[in-house]
């Protein structure tokens, strides 16, 4: 997969998540500017040292509309108007009890993690995307949101929900050069955690390079017709 992103700036919500700094090190290397958000400063800090590109960083939480939308109006304000991109990593996960023991509290949280995010954000990106033309939205879902097991009822509703949410903003985006696609994912590893546990087989977890290689390619001209789609990776089943 490939294709430049050079001069593009591209919102990354919740890129200082486990996948996020591959992510924003595959965006910048291709060209793009990364605007990275998270709601606390020593996480973004923290990120901005691992990346070997310049990026922005702002604090924002995307729980409040009203600080999204000014998120998203100070991006087109520092760059001439434009945001080409925003890229959702943020997610949570709480589950792991037979269906009828399953705490309908989880919803609350995962619900507004994993859905309620990705609704204020888009929301408040959207008017820019179609703007830029290229525009591009990416989620990142699980396999959990087409396959839910019984264990995972909650997160998967939740998942399921986000990406339903992205469809229909793919729908929004018919008639105009933006799009917006899913990238389904399992298990996430990283090199940090391969690191860490060489004796354990990572086989049937997402690679966060392979993830970051989809996303920048969903982001590129090489996707222009993509639109609406779900694109699946090794260990998403």
């Amino acid at each position: 997969m490939a294709g430049t992103l050079e001069g593009r700036v591209i919102a990354v919500a919740g890129g200082a998540g486990n996948v996020g700094p591959a992510v924003v090190q595959r965006l910048a290397e291709k060209g793009a500017l990364p605007c990275v958000c998270g709601r606390h400063q020593a996480g973004l800090d923290d990120l901005a040292a691992e990346i070997e590109q310049p990026i922005e960083t702002d604090v924002v939480d995307l729980l409040d509309a009203d600080g999204t939308r000014g998120w998203a109006s100070d991006l087109a304000a520092r760059h001439d108007g434009r945001v080409d991109g925003l890229v959702h990593l943020v997610g949570g996960w709480r589950g792991g009890k037979p269906i009828e023991e399953a705490p309908l509290e989880d919803w609350d949280v995962l619900s507004a993690l994993l859905v309620r995010t990705v609704q204020h954000a888009t929301q408040a990106f959207a008017p820019h995307l179609i703007a830029s033309g290229p525009g591009r939205f990416v989620l990142v879902s699980a396999g959990q949101a087409q396959s839910p097991t019984h264990p995972n009822a909650v997160y998967a509703a939740a998942k399921a929900a986000a990406e339903a949410w992205t469809l229909a903003l793919a729908d929004r985006f018919k008639g105009t050069s933006a799009t917006a696609n899913v990238v389904v994912v399992g298990a996430i590893v990283t090199s940090q955690m391969r690191a860490e546990s060489s004796d354990k087989d990572f086989s049937t977890f997402t690679p966060a390079e392979e993830i970051a290689t989809a996303i920048s390619y969903l982001c590129s001209d090489a996707a222009s017709s993509m639109n609406g789609q779900r694109v699946t990776l090794r260990g998403a089943a």
